[in-house]
């Protein structure tokens, strides 16, 4: 059985770094949302399930969830540059709802800028972006999270829901993998 540890060049967020981003970015939003209603939390897979499930336990306000899938990436480690939905959300109540797009990690911004406007085109009422991981120096297009859990150098990480080529998603840190096994 291998050991997805010993692909880990090393940890950049542990277990319990991560549980205080949580937490912070939870407290956050609270404040944020306090006076809204109808907030729904929009996971997008498979990537964010981890950071989803989490943040949703620390948030201490109503919050309903839905997913989105969209590609991407595919295989590779770097962005095609095309946004791909393969599963949509489908809400009756959608002008009446707030939107916050989970995402586990921000690299190029392609995504969740287009995720934003695809889904105020929809008819949502409002569309916000939490990420737990931002790497701004790969960014190519003018977009920026309203909440960011902590900025990352540009090294192709993995663990907590984070993969590559689907593997490494169970390791409860976030660690950047070694280059010979990619």
């Amino acid at each position: 059985m291998t050991d997805w540890n010993e692909h880990v060049e090393r940890v950049l967020l542990s277990e319990s770094e991560i549980k205080k981003t949580v937490q912070a970015l939870a407290r956050r939003i609270e404040e944020d949302y306090r006076e809204k209603e109808n907030i729904v939390l929009v996971g997008i897979l498979k990537g964010s399930v981890t950071f989803l499930s989490d943040l949703m336990r620390e948030l201490k306000l109503p919050a309903q969830i839905d997913f989105m899938r969209v590609s991407s990436y595919g295989d590779a480690t770097t962005s095609s540059g095309n946004v791909n939905i393969i599963l949509d959300i489908n809400r009756k109540n959608l002008p009446a709802e707030n939107l916050l797009i989970v995402e586990d990690i921000v690299d190029s911004g392609r995504t969740l800028k287009y995720l934003v406007t695809y889904l105020l085109n929809k008819g949502a009422k409002s569309v916000k972006t939490v990420t737990l991981l931002d790497k701004p120096e790969r960014r190519e297009v003018n977009f920026t999270p309203e909440y960011v859990g902590k900025r990352i150098e540009n090294h192709f990480v993995i663990g907590y829901g984070l993969d590559y080529g689907e593997k490494y998603r169970n390791l409860p840190y976030v660690g950047v993998i070694k280059p010979e096994f990619i």
